[in-house]
């Protein structure tokens, strides 16, 4: 399952994100069998225009077994909190 939540971003991301994934909640997108290269994919569109606009933040996680409590988590713009490693689960840390 890849989920990806939007906050405070550009229209254009809506339609983007709509058109690969299914949008349960305002600006919460998921989908249950997204292929590696189709969420890389994704993430390198969402990753070039958050570059260009410097707008809102964006969250894409996705089971990984081979990652920190099995879940990859990625991030773009400033979010208040911290995700740290503490011995193979991920805890926030608030700033």
């Amino acid at each position: 399952m890849t989920v990806v939540v939007t906050i405070n971003v550009e229209a254009r991301y809506r339609g983007f994100l709509a058109s690969a994934m299914l949008e349960i909640a305002p600006g919460v997108y998921t989908s249950p069998q997204m292929t590696q290269g189709i969420r890389k994919r994704v993430w390198e569109v969402l990753a070039q225009w958050h570059g260009e606009l410097k707008q809102g933040a964006i969250v894409m996680t996705w089971r990984d077994p081979a990652a920190v409590g099995e879940q990859q988590i990625r991030t773009l713009g400033a979010a208040p909190k911290e995700l740290v490693d503490a011995e193979g689960v991920y805890l926030v840390k608030y700033h």
